[in-house]
């Protein structure tokens, strides 16, 4: 459903939830170690604990992604789902910059600087309309 008072917000959350559920979410969940080579890691000997780390991250963004997902259909009733992805989203983005500073992440988590931070600068400017 699309809330008719603030048709943009509720657009928004659902593709937010479509796409972060099918690329982040649900493959750090269920196979932490494809998603991590299909992003260019580089994988030590031992990975007990780097499957463990993975389930871990997707089964949180799972329940951000299924509560905002609940919150699509009337999103100005929600504001701590809000800040939720915008306090999660400057977090990404800083622990993405880190990495980049540190030269210890593929290229790719790099180019996801660009994607968190676009998405949690977008989020803060829906958030500050509703």
């Amino acid at each position: 459903m699309i809330d008719a008072a603030h048709p943009l917000a509720s657009w928004y959350l659902w593709v937010l939830c479509g796409v972060f559920l099918v690329l982040y979410a649900l493959p750090l969940l269920l196979a932490p170690l494809k998603w991590s080579r299909l992003f260019q890691w580089k994988l030590p000997q031992e990975t007990d604990l780097a499957v463990y780390f993975g389930r871990c991250v997707g089964g949180l963004a799972c329940g951000i992604v299924f509560v905002a997902a609940r919150t699509a259909p009337r999103p100005a009733e929600h504001p701590l789902v809000w800040e939720l992805l915008i306090a999660a989203g400057a977090l990404l983005t800083l622990v993405h910059v880190v990495g980049a500073v540190q030269r210890s992440q593929p290229w790719t988590e790099d180019a996801e600087i660009v994607m968190y931070g676009a998405l949690t600068a977008l989020s803060a400017w829906i958030y500050a309309g509703l």
